[in-house]
């Protein structure tokens, strides 16, 4: 007997079987920060992994709710103060100063417009139009004392850690950021 007849998979056989369907792979995502430099990384690869047909579910808690607030989210800055890694080198006692948020935040936001990187406002238009989940931690919107108007269109429901819990036990990659 040969092996092609014994794994014969054609209509009638008695090993037909249908095939599953492929899995597809599912990244779950937790934001917990709320600068300027930490909206991008959730954001850029939250699309990135949609563009390639993962399912994707972001969890924004604590200051992370930051980059989905209707009004937070246009006012991300980025500190150089105890910020090291900054592409401009400045002392502590002058990171200190009034003023070098401001212009560090200015100063990075040129940087990713001549590089044309795009805003935060485009890549969360991007992910909800490519199918990302965002989710708002309810703890953190009672704690904060918003409400569902508080977040941008698209977001979905607010959602307890437990419910993201049972989104993130079937991912293949989940990522704290």
């Amino acid at each position: 007997m040969s092996v092609a007849s014994v794994s014969s998979n054609a209509p009638g056989s008695a090993d037909s079987r249908p095939t599953p369907p492929p899995r597809v792979t599912r990244l779950a995502i937790i934001a917990s920060k709320g600068t300027l430099d930490w909206a991008y990384p959730p954001l850029m690869l939250a699309t990135q992994a949609a563009k390639k047909g993962w399912e994707v579910g972001g969890f924004f808690t604590f200051y992370g709710l930051n980059i989905i607030h209707r009004r937070r989210g246009r006012r991300l800055r980025v500190t150089p103060l105890a910020n090291p890694a900054l592409p401009m080198p400045v002392p502590s006692l002058l990171a200190a100063l009034p003023g070098m948020t401001a212009m560090a935040t200015s100063m990075l936001k040129r940087k990713f417009r001549g590089r044309r990187v795009p805003t935060i406002d485009e890549l969360l238009e991007q992910a909800i139009a490519s199918g990302v989940k965002l989710y708002p931690c309810g703890m953190t919107i009672d704690v904060f004392g918003y409400g569902t108007e508080d977040f941008i269109p698209g977001v979905q429901p607010r959602h307890g850690s437990s419910d993201f819990l049972d989104f993130a036990k079937d991912a293949e990659v989940t990522l704290f950021v």
